[in-house]
């Protein structure tokens, strides 16, 4: 245990550096602050974005789903992966084109100044609730893991994501990403390795599992889970590529390094997707009792399958690093809101509403206030977590799936559906949402899965299909019905009413209009691989230094391997920032 905690603490260290070394970058304007000035290179990009969905969430909740039920789990990740095809193909290259800093910008130049107040609010609120759950989910786990006070854990989190965004913003973020897609590489490939070569190769793993690998036990009915599937790829689409998550694709240096990040992240996604789950798919077999010291975490227990198996199978040492891992997932998701939320409220709702029109602040008290909001919205979040620790009732997995489907979703439609349906009146957006919402409390209250289910003639739903069935309803209503009033509002828009219509034929023109780089940006691009490859190095010089754990000899090897690796990776971005 002593090790874990030394190599907790020594990874703290690396990532409050990187605040340190980034925060000159974020200095000169709040266009740095909310989005790298928008001069940040593909790669970069491309593992913030893939990090964005891949919170602590991956390695607890959906970890111990994949415990419990198998393949199914990769229902939502493939979902990821197809929305970042998505984004590859047609989005994110034309939300680079915007030509804004912040995503509340964009929903002005496409609804009119009415709708980014109301989105800027909305979206704010929804930024807590979803940062809540992904730090909920570290806390309650680690608190539970190491026996240390649930509160207490959540605030030492909190306060660390806090000291990044506050002072590096978008610069520190999306590198601190970076260097954490690396620990989660090295963390997800070492565990996987050694997860199949114990339960004797891949065969085996599948056919030992429990109940079935592709169906999984207490699943009566498959065609749900196909439906599930089916379902989960426009719901992922739904809730990455709209007008509101672009902030993420607005930081790249022009509309080519926009599509180069998608496809990045669509590779590490799709990759990732099997990785991640073969240690808890080899657990199930291997070590089917893993989880029964837990029952403190009550319906979370199967969530700490993943550190049983790294403290059971693993090296010493390998715990603590996942436990990084954890931090990392979970600092990216949480750093990327809190950053976001700052550049909303000082664009769409201080400079707008609160500053005298026309005598606005200097930059550089906006950008002091941007800092002061990203503190307020961090201690915000680290509120929220407290009380979604309460919800012991409900799995992580669920947790995030209730926030997702029933929240994130009908927020979301408006600002997919509107980059295809062009003319719809002004309050089309926020008259979608009150539906949508609505929509979700009919699904949740009255159309339940039992009473859909009694229609077609299947009764006795498990509770896995309950909740499968659930989502089902969910997203097929949100698609269908939300989406499709939308749509129907286009029936009610008159361009001569409209006094917004210039700015929004304005909008689809630079939205189709590619972005080139200016002759600045190569002194940004040898900034950008010099101050990465170097804090890279670093990390690789703290992974070779876990060789000297006392570990069996092929343990000892793996960290010395995978410190190589990255040292690799490292020495090249170095190296190409002298070129």
């Amino acid at each position: 245990m002593f090790y874990d905690y030394l190599v907790i603490g020594i990874y703290f260290i690396l990532i409050l550096a990187i605040g340190v070394v980034f925060s000159r970058m974020a200095s000169n304007s709040t266009s740095d602050y909310f989005r790298g000035g928008g001069r940040m290179l593909w790669w970069m990009v491309g593992s913030s974005a893939f990090m964005a969905q891949f919170s602590a969430v991956t390695f607890t909740g959906s970890a111990g789903k994949a415990f419990a039920d198998g393949f199914a789990i990769c229902a939502v990740y493939l979902g990821n992966t197809f929305a970042y095809f998505c984004g590859w193909a047609y989005f994110t290259h034309r939300f680079r084109q915007m030509r804004v800093d912040t995503p509340t910008e964009a929903i002005k130049r496409r609804f009119g100044p009415e709708n980014e107040l109301f989105f800027s609010c909305a979206l704010i609120v929804f930024s807590f609730l979803n940062a809540g759950v992904w730090l909920n989910a570290l806390g309650v786990f680690t608190s539970a893991v190491f026996q240390t006070d649930l509160s207490l854990t959540i605030v030492a989190i909190g306060l660390t994501v806090l000291f990044v965004s506050v002072l590096s913003g978008a610069w520190g973020v999306v590198a601190s990403d970076f260097v954490q897609t690396l620990v989660v590489a090295v963390v997800s490939v070492a565990c996987a390795i050694v997860a199949l070569v114990k339960v004797g190769g891949p065969a085996n793993m599948i056919e030992n599992f429990p109940g079935g690998f592709l169906i999984g036990p207490n699943m009566n009915y498959p065609l749900i889970l196909f439906g599930t599937f089916i379902f989960f790829l426009p719901k992922q689409v739904i809730t990455v590529m709209n007008l509101h998550d672009s902030f993420r694709w607005l930081n790249a240096k022009d509309s080519f390094n926009a599509r180069k990040a998608a496809l990045l992240a669509m590779t590490l996604m799709g990759v990732g997707t099997i990785i991640w789950f073969i240690p808890p798919w080899a657990a199930a077999s291997i070590m089917p009792d893993a989880v029964a010291g837990y029952s403190e975490l009550g319906n979370k227990a199967g969530d700490a399958i993943y550190l049983e198996f790294a403290r059971n199978i693993m090296p010493v040492g390998t715990a603590g690093l996942l436990m990084a891992g954890l931090f990392a997932a979970t600092m990216s998701s949480m750093d990327s809101a809190l950053n976001k939320n700052a550049g909303i409220f000082v664009r769409s709702i201080y400079q707008p509403f609160l500053a005298k029109r026309k005598r606005v602040s200097n930059d550089k008290k906006l950008l002091h206030i941007s800092r002061l909001v990203s503190t307020i919205s961090g201690l915000g979040v680290i509120a929220v977590a407290w009380w979604f620790a309460s919800l012991k009732e409900l799995s992580l997995f669920e947790l995030m799936m209730s926030v997702s489907t029933m929240v994130q979703v009908p927020m979301m439609i408006p600002l997919v559906f509107g980059i295809f349906i062009k003319k719809t009146p002004k309050w089309a957006p926020w008259a979608t949402i009150v539906l949508g919402l609505f929509v979700s409390w009919l699904v949740m209250n009255v159309f339940t899965a039992d009473v859909v289910g009694s229609l077609f003639g299947i009764d006795a739903l498990t509770n896995r299909e309950t909740i499968d069935m659930n989502i089902i309803l969910m997203v097929a209503s949100h698609v269908f019905v939300t989406g499709g009033f939308f749509c129907f509002t286009a029936l009610f828009y008159s361009e001569k009413r409209d006094t917004h219509s210039e700015e929004t034929k304005r909008f689809f023109k630079d939205f189709e209009t590619p972005f080139i780089s200016d002759a600045q940006q190569s002194d940004f691009d040898r900034q950008q691989r010099n101050k990465l490859g170097g804090m890279v190095l670093v990390m690789s010089a703290g992974i070779l230094l876990m060789a000297l754990i006392p570990n069996p000899l092929w343990g000892r090897l793996m960290f010395v391997i995978c410190a190589l690796l990255i040292f690799s990776i490292g020495y090249l971005l170095k190296r190409s920032s002298k070129i």
